[in-house]
């Protein structure tokens, strides 16, 4: 029985999360906002309500079940949404700043291009952006771009984390781009830890 509380209190709060994002959604609307959108924004229910919204060709390719995807198809053909690509300048820009921090062994090609995306949106236009995101791994390179971002249904990271690969027998640490599953020292397993930066 304290199971079924359980569930009940869960699904409450991500109710009480969800109808909280959507008053937050619908005053941003009014400030002209512009929203960018992974994938968990269509697959966890966001209606876009205005023309401001955009995104990247392989985040709709992502989204996979039916009421999602006739929300996401319906609302590009309304021009809800705007799948942009972001310019090569900023995909080159992004690829530094992960590749200091480690993110980019966590992040898929489609997330790469959705926050080149922000950071090509925020360097042509005077115009304020929020990500929509429940990824963690997105919002830690958010954090470190300094870029606003909400998550849908978690409650998002608290710090900012740096990635590294180490052995777990002689503790060197090894760059991001270190190719092997060994430790060229001592031949123990070579593991991805993350450091909290900050």
């Amino acid at each position: 029985m304290s199971s079924l509380y359980y569930i009940c209190f869960r699904v409450l709060l991500r109710l009480i999360s969800l109808s909280l994002f959507i008053e937050n959604i619908n005053i941003s609307i009014m400030n002209n906002l512009y929203y960018i959108l992974d994938a968990s924004a269509f697959i966890n229910g966001f209606e876009p309500r205005s023309q401001f919204n955009f995104t990247v060709s392989e985040i709709t390719e992502e989204v996979k079940d039916l009421k999602s995807k006739i929300l996401l198809d319906q609302s590009i053909e309304e021009g809800k949404i705007i799948i942009k690509e972001p310019k090569d300048e900023f995909i080159q820009e992004l690829n530094e700043i992960i590749s200091e921090s480690g993110d980019d062994l966590r992040l898929s090609e489609a997330d790469k291009k959705l926050l080149a995306l922000a950071l090509d949106l925020l360097n042509g236009e005077n115009v304020e952006i929020k990500v929509l995101t429940d990824d963690y791994s997105m919002q830690n390179v958010l954090k470190i771009l300094n870029i606003p971002y909400d998550s849908i249904i978690t409650e998002g990271i608290k710090g900012v984390y740096n990635w590294v690969k180490t052995c777990e027998g002689c503790k060197k640490e090894f760059d991001a781009d270190y190719a092997f599953e060994d430790c060229e020292i001592c031949g123990s397993k070579v593991f991805k830890r993350r450091i909290k930066t900050y």
